[in-house]
């Protein structure tokens, strides 16, 4: 096996233990709400802490990667997030859990924009929508994954003493990590010259100064494209991360068994679509070109996507909902790796530094999302309005590929 694909093996492991820690607080919300007396308004804010300080903190994590490399800035992230993972446990009151959560959102900031820094780093340009679409799917595996091993672990140990394990598991990857990535593929030992020459021979990051000013990020339209797209995809993703089992179990009045398979079918259609998504995108740009290749596939995959949360949002029949929503997350994430290919296509060797600005916008729209669902919820007790208003947000979403261009990369000045 090349080192290139154990690299990739070790970030599908990450992004597994990423959306287990991630998912957890949805699939546990029962528990929690009923153990320390919150309601969804108060809850959404416990939740949107996360997405908050994630916002905040996904642009310079992804800065410092670019500057760094992504195997110290990898490790600290992890295991900063696995602690405060294991602290959210410890919850006793409201303000308590909103300050572990907005915490574990620091941690956790720059974990997908470093991963796309090992990519540029790691991967020659006609491998990197699919080596984006593998990491992706893993995450959606890992979303699949919590509630088949979080709820019968809640009913083993208890919601507190899961949050301890899962914070364990991620402390061990990160140690592991350490130890044996390096940040390019020269200095790690077991590379081989044919696999070094494989990479840059066909490499998208050229070997260039990787420092760019912050200046040139905001002034490039491209990118602010890319962000608005992604700040409004954000809002259904976040449907699916925070607020599915809340909107299964008291909005349709699903069993907690009914919501736990409607949560892992939605997941694991999500990393079918990520696989597919990239390796289309990555065929298509063959046949057709990079631009129009990323294009197809964002365009199809979040109009489409619109479409049936529409339709989620006005069936009356729980099973149909509930299909219909898993098929949502199937067609959505058609565009996922292929989002983060673009900054990688745009970005070159500050692909970290780009995806941090997309990844900003869109958990900027996860922390809203967050927040207005909750609100929304408690305040009408409709838990169907908010799905309208997402499928209002991914058909401009869907429009706005029409613009996004992934053939212009970044310039200094």
């Amino acid at each position: 096996m090349k080192i290139r694909h154990k690299v990739l093996f070790f970030l599908f492991l990450l992004s597994i233990i990423t959306f287990l820690d991630r998912v957890c607080m949805n699939v546990v919300s029962k528990y929690v709400k009923e153990d320390l007396d919150l309601d969804n308004q108060s809850f959404g804010y416990i939740l949107g802490a996360f997405s908050l300080a994630y916002a905040l903190f996904e642009l310079p994590t992804g800065i410092l990667g670019d500057r760094i490399g992504p195997r110290k800035v990898l490790t600290r992230v992890v295991l900063w997030w696995s602690g405060f993972t294991a602290l959210t446990g410890t919850a006793f009151g409201f303000v308590y859990l909103l300050i572990v959560r907005f915490l574990f959102g620091m941690g956790e900031a720059g974990a997908y924009p470093n991963a796309s820094i090992a990519i540029a780093r790691w991967f020659p340009a006609v491998e990197v929508g699919r080596a984006q679409s593998v990491i992706w799917a893993a995450g959606r595996i890992g979303g699949a994954l919590t509630p088949l091993l979080v709820i019968p672990l809640v009913h083993l140990v208890g919601w507190r003493m899961a949050f301890f394990i899962l914070g364990i598991v991620g402390s061990i990857w990160a140690a592991v990590w350490y130890y044996w990535f390096r940040d390019n593929p020269s200095e790690h030992k077991g590379t081989t010259q044919k696999e070094i020459d494989e990479i840059e021979s066909a490499r998208k990051n050229a070997p260039i100064s990787h420092k760019i000013h912050w200046k040139t990020i905001i002034k490039n339209p491209n990118i602010w494209l890319l962000m608005i797209m992604c700040h409004l995809f954000f809002y259904a993703s976040y449907f699916f991360t925070n607020w599915s089992s809340t909107y299964f179990q008291e909005g349709r009045m699903m069993t907690e068994d009914q919501t736990k398979n409607f949560i892992s079918l939605s997941y694991f259609l999500g990393a079918i679509g990520c696989i597919v998504g990239g390796f289309a995108s990555d065929f298509l740009s063959k046949k057709f070109g990079l631009k129009l290749g990323r294009r197809i596939v964002g365009v199809t995959g979040l109009g489409l996507s619109s479409v049936c949360f529409l339709w989620a949002g006005m069936t009356t029949d729980n099973q149909i909902a509930g299909y219909v929503l898993a098929l949502c997350v199937f067609l959505k994430d058609l565009t996922l790796p292929v989002a983060f290919a673009v900054c990688v296509d745009i970005g070159k060797r500050n692909a970290g530094t780009v995806t941090g600005a997309m990844n900003f916008s869109g958990q900027m729209g996860g922390f809203f999302i967050t927040i207005i669902f909750g609100t929304i919820v408690q305040q009408t007790g409709n838990f169907n309005y908010p799905l309208f208003l997402i499928a209002g947000c991914l058909i401009v979403a869907s429009a706005l590929w029409f613009f996004i261009d992934p053939t212009k990369e970044i310039v200094e000045g």
